[in-house]
């Protein structure tokens, strides 16, 4: 396990120091050729990562159902139906061979000075805004990270990363959270902290924190490093396959 070439408060690319393409050695390549890629464990996470990062997009801005990977086959599976009418105003997926772990856990714990919080165990959530309607999930997008919120669910992170994707004409340009129109960062805001409410229950969740882009690198390269941790036996098996 490559842990040693990382230094968390580097900022130089994920490129120079460390890559989790570690799914995609010949024999992985080879297997992709005839067989489905897990989208989680079989997809780069990209070679320009973590300043460009590839994304997994499970629900777009007309579903009404929310979709999510089922962990186990790799397919798109119907998570609920959305009970209301709030929908999420960008894609929304995730971020191949990430984990939010306890590296991500850790993190958040400091930034937020609260102890026991855990990673939610999931790959790292990734908005990506881009002024097209993209008709249906299951695709795979280039994004650039641009900064991300901060959310608490119960005692754990549930971290979003916001992200633009790549050469959007409207969105494509822009480098950092700051550049966003406020109405977009509201509005995204809006969706994560109601997209759960159900009537008669209290919510359980909270945004304590946006971030810059700087910030948004480095938990991608935490829970880049928390995936290699929590699945190097995955690594380890293909690689004796």
């Amino acid at each position: 396990m490559r842990l040693v070439f990382i230094n968390l408060l580097n900022q130089k690319e994920m490129s120079d120091d460390f890559t989790t393409n570690s799914l995609m050695d010949p024999i992985g390549r080879l297997m992709g050729l005839r067989y489905k890629s897990h989208p989680w464990h079989g997809v780069n996470i990209g070679d320009e990562a973590p300043g460009i990062v590839t994304s997994f997009i499970e629900v777009v801005s007309t579903d009404t159902i929310k979709y999510e990977v089922d962990k186990a086959t790799g397919y798109l599976k119907i998570d609920r139906p959305q009970k209301y009418s709030n929908v999420i105003p960008a894609l929304y997926g995730f971020i191949p061979q990430t984990y939010c772990g306890s590296r991500i856990g850790e993190f958040s714990a400091n930034k937020t000075g609260r102890e026991g919080l855990e990673g939610d165990g999931d790959p790292l959530d990734i908005c990506v805004l881009t002024e097209k309607e993209v008709p249906h999930g299951d695709i795979l997008a280039s994004a650039i990270p641009i900064g991300g919120f901060r959310m608490i669910d119960g005692n754990q992170a549930d971290d979003k990363i916001i992200a633009v994707l790549k050469g959007d004409v409207l969105y494509g340009d822009m480098k950092d959270i700051t550049d966003l129109p406020e109405l977009v960062l509201k509005r995204l805001k809006h969706y994560f902290l109601t997209y759960k409410d159900m009537p008669g229950f209290d919510a359980d969740c909270e945004i304590t924190h946006t971030y810059d882009a700087d910030e948004a690198r480095q938990i991608i390269r935490l829970s880049a490093i928390d995936y290699e941790s929590r699945f190097e036996g995955l690594r380890r098996a293909l690689s004796n396959y």
